[in-house]
């Protein structure tokens, strides 16, 4: 009994030696186990976000984790730059990870997600969903606006235009905005 103890006790150091990197460390599961379920993993991808034809924005990831036949992604590091009718840029979102799904022609952006309009209008917030269908984006996470020249506008959810124009507040709406005094 004590000598199968012992070979499967060799057997378990051997295979861990095996797996040991330069440094004479086993590497973590984590760090080298990809998703079991991914169909493929990709890096640094590119997909055209478009409404009937018409380029809306380019989509960018440094890695990318396709589920459900292709149709949704799960990215790391990711960007979007937008698109105004006329074809040119007309702003770029930055986030730490998302989800696209191609079916619904949705993306949720998560993680210091910042979108940064041409016109200078910068959003800040840890999660933003833009739906293309709908061309609308929204949270229900807290968020700050800023606009040229110095004005705030911050709370908990929104809903607005991917312009940032029509913006409406869910709840504890704050707004802070400079104000010129006439001297009588």
């Amino acid at each position: 009994m004590r000598a199968h103890l012992l070979i499967a006790g060799v057997m378990v150091l051997l295979g861990t030696a095996a797996c040991a990197d330069s440094s004479g460390t086993a590497p973590r599961p984590a760090d080298t186990v990809l998703p079991d379920s991914a169909e493929q993993v990709a890096f640094g991808i590119r997909v055209r976000l478009t409404d009937r034809s018409v380029a809306k924005g380019d989509l960018l990831a440094d890695k990318s984790y396709s589920y459900d036949n292709m149709n949704r992604l799960e990215l790391e590091r990711l960007s979007v730059t937008f698109f105004n009718a006329l074809g040119e840029e007309d702003g770029q979102l930055t986030a730490k990870e998302g989800t696209y799904n191609k079916r619904l022609n949705r993306l949720e952006a998560r993680g210091d997600v910042v979108v940064i309009r041409e016109d200078g209008r910068r959003l800040e917030t840890q999660q933003l969903v833009y739906d293309e269908l709908r061309n609308q984006i929204f949270s229900d996470s807290a968020f700050v606006l800023n606009e040229p020249p110095k004005r705030q506008i911050s709370g908990v959810g929104f809903e607005s235009d991917p312009q940032l124009t029509k913006l409406r507040v869910i709840s504890q709406a704050k707004g802070v905005a400079p104000v010129k005094m006439e001297n009588p």
